[in-house]
């Protein structure tokens, strides 16, 4: 049986270039299989869950600062002690390989959320055949606008709008560094390399619940979460114009078209207010020719079409097929890289 050592040793022999190469695809494989099977850990042992907590608690202390500066020190304070807990389940896990591999899958898996991004989108399109009020409050929670009004156009599109703009932080950019430091590791290995492959994509997701907890220009959070924000749009930065290429590339294989949606891309993928979310949104109206709208806030697409709660399954489809593409361009760039050296 291979053991710790083997995969972890700097030699650069070929077995062992090839076990850390087989922990590296089959570790990314597993986690998504994992999230895509059985979807989000419990909310006690999630990792996510347990870094708001720690969000919550740093924010308590550093809040009474009032300036920008308190954003960088509650993020690490925040990053300092995640490392620290993660550090401390890698050293227990690594005493079996076996052992390892299963905590590595799922720790991993918790950094992105693929089923609970393609179910929830389902969930309102079957709410919105029982009763627009039903569709409503399920689309309430997914997006940060009030919804006792919206008519059904808008609450497909607020629906198609969540739905796309989370392809890049809820797979594409956690897998993105993932595949980033296995590139680095394989070429170069390091001490405690399987600890730092984990703990990329965690930070990348710490960096994401900062944002998500912090990330508004309210009065009390307009300090402490200017430096959590700027973090966030640093590092989406690339992952969502890459996202938005693959819904190109999706919209062509699905037979929609993929002309209009690189046309619609280059054309109003920053008419958002985040530098990020359009190129993912605006791809996906164009693919669809349907107008996505948050009312005083952007307009994405030409009304071509009328858009209906059909367009939930088009661009949930579309969604699903970007995930796949990118997933097999990962695993074929880490082949050529293995091959390679």
């Amino acid at each position: 049986m291979i053991d710790y050592n083997t995969i972890i040793s700097l030699n650069t022999n070929d077995i062992v270039s090839l076990n850390l190469f087989f922990f590296i695809v089959l570790g990314m494989l597993f986690s998504l299989a994992m999230d895509v099977i059985f979807g989000e850990l419990p909310a006690k042992i999630h990792p996510v869950v347990i870094i708001g907590s720690l969000i919550n608690f740093f924010k308590s202390i550093f809040i009474g600062m009032k300036n920008r500066f308190s954003g960088f020190l509650l993020t690490l304070f925040t990053a300092v002690t995640v490392t620290v807990i993660l550090f401390i389940v890698y050293s227990v896990a690594k005493i079996n390989v076996i052992v390892l591999f299963l905590v590595f899958v799922i720790l991993l898996s918790s950094t992105y959320s693929v089923k609970m991004l393609l179910k929830t989108a389902l969930d309102v399109k079957r709410d919105l055949d029982e009763s627009i009020d039903k569709a409503r409050k399920s689309v309430s929670y997914l997006v940060s606008r009030n919804t006792e009004e919206l008519t059904e156009r808008f609450i497909v599109s607020a629906v198609i709008e969540s739905l796309t703009e989370n392809i890049t932080d809820s797979y594409v950019a956690p897998i993105f560094y993932y595949a980033i430091f296995s590139v680095i590791i394989l070429i170069k290995p390091l001490n405690n390399q399987l600890f730092y492959l984990l703990l990329i994509p965690m930070l990348y997701r710490m960096f994401n619940t900062l944002d998500a907890m912090l990330g508004y220009k309210t009065e009390e959070l307009i300090n402490i979460g200017f430096f959590p924000a700027k973090m966030d749009d640093i590092l989406n930065y690339i992952p969502a114009r890459i996202s938005g290429i693959y819904v190109v590339i999706s919209a062509y294989l699905l037979k929609l078209d993929h002309k209009n949606s690189f046309k619609i891309m280059k054309r109003d993928a920053r008419n958002c207010p985040s530098p990020n979310s359009g190129f993912t949104m605006a791809t996906t109206a164009g693919a669809l020719n349907i107008q996505l709208i948050k009312k005083d806030t952007y307009i994405l697409g030409d009304a071509n079409k009328s858009i209906d709660k059909e367009d939930i399954t088009k661009a949930v489809n579309l969604s699903k097929l970007t995930i796949i593409l990118f997933t097999l361009t990962i695993l074929i760039i880490l082949t050529l890289i293995y091959v390679i050296i």
